[in-house]
């Protein structure tokens, strides 16, 4: 949840519109996941090792270093603090959603756009799939 609440309270911060650091780039969002990773492992690395997402947790069950039987219940876990940390982060900048002009640039707050900057053709010559998603999800 501590993760999800620095990483993703940053990006609103740059995203969303009328926040002190609106604008502020990709360098504060990549320090703010950085220090949000930082302040995460010190916080929980001595109860739990630092099991901060799914990844690792499957990780360290599949080289022997965590029992499998725990696995479900960690996972369950971090999902859950996952969904409240998204929450408190949807919570605390729900002041500044209506002011933000479009509702689908602010969106990188919770999901990433598609790995393409520029909206491409319709019938892309490399795949048709990407140049739909971009066209129907993500339009300029």
């Amino acid at each position: 949840m501590l993760l999800v609440i620095l990483g993703d309270g940053v990006v609103a911060n740059v995203v969303l519109n009328r926040t002190k650091g609106q604008s502020g780039g990709w360098i504060v969002i990549t320090a703010g996941w950085a220090f949000g990773v930082t302040v995460a492992v010190y916080a929980v690395g001595t109860f739990s090792g630092a099991h901060l997402n799914p990844a690792v947790t499957i990780g360290l069950a599949s080289i022997g270093k965590f029992a499998w039987a725990s696995v479900p219940l960690y996972i369950t876990a971090q999902m859950l603090g996952a969904f409240l940390g998204a929450g408190v982060v949807w919570l605390t900048y729900l002041p500044h959603w209506p002011v933000t002009e479009s509702q689908l640039r602010s969106w990188p707050s919770f999901a990433p756009p598609p790995p393409f900057a520029t909206r491409p053709r319709i019938y892309s010559p490399r795949s048709p799939a990407p140049a739909c998603w971009c066209w129907v999800c993500w339009p300029s």
